[in-house]
């Protein structure tokens, strides 16, 4: 084996072990950085069955109706930012995921990267809270990922983190409102858009995100042997 791929293997080690920096390291922390960005203003339409709570009132109709049937489709748009987190988690480490988040955070505070804008004042945006707990929900997440994890602990660890980061949201929200003396009506308004549904479907997707990052992972460290 050449000393050209000893030193690939050692900066990219597959079971949780510390990464060292190089220029490879430093491209994917770049292209995660990208990733996120591209992320945040991504919005993904869902179209899936449901009961609504009037259901009762439709079942007595024709349900090959179409415009009854559209009673039982819920369309969500879903902006897939959390799960892109935790894949480059799964996929980087904990280490580098942290560095592209923060990278992210600082670009954000003199660059229009955030969901509505960018720069400093964005520190007392509502919803600058969730960004700000990506850091502790992927450092204990990334704890938790370390090594080899069962696929079962997964969603765990996915319920874990996503609710870390919409608790923490909503505190921060609840921060700023008290700062801006903001009428309770606008504050669980947008507790209700930030993290209602919302919640729901980045705990499912980002038990998918997790289980690709980590299977990806695997695959750059068999192509690296």
């Amino acid at each position: 084996m050449s000393k050209r791929i000893e030193r690939e293997l050692n900066s990219f080690k597959y079971k949780g072990e510390p990464i060292k920096i190089t220029l490879g390291t430093l491209v994917m922390t770049g292209l995660s950085v990208l990733l996120i960005i591209i992320a945040t203003f991504t919005q993904l339409t869902i179209k899936h069955p449901y009961l609504p709570l009037d259901s009762f009132v439709y079942f007595s109709q024709d349900l090959t109706d179409i415009q009854v049937l559209k009673h039982f489709i819920k369309t969500y748009e879903y902006i897939p930012q959390i799960p892109i987190i935790f894949f480059i988690l799964a996929l980087m480490g904990r280490k580098f995921c942290i560095l592209s988040i923060m990278i992210y955070i600082i670009l954000g505070l003199f660059f229009p990267i955030f969901a509505l804008g960018g720069g400093l004042s964005y520190l007392f945006e509502y919803g600058f809270g969730y960004i700000l707990a990506f850091l502790p929900a992927v450092f204990f997440a990334g704890t938790l990922l370390k090594g080899k994890t069962d696929y079962l602990r997964i969603p765990v660890i996915s319920l874990f983190g996503v609710l870390t980061i919409h608790i923490l949201g909503i505190l921060y929200m609840l921060f700023v409102s008290t700062l801006r003396h903001a009428p309770i009506e606008l504050v669980t308004s947008w507790i209700s858009s930030q993290s209602g549904v919302q919640m729901l479907y980045d705990i499912f997707f980002t038990i998918i995100a997790i289980i690709i990052g980590k299977q990806l992972r695997k695959l750059l460290w068999i192509v690296m042997c």
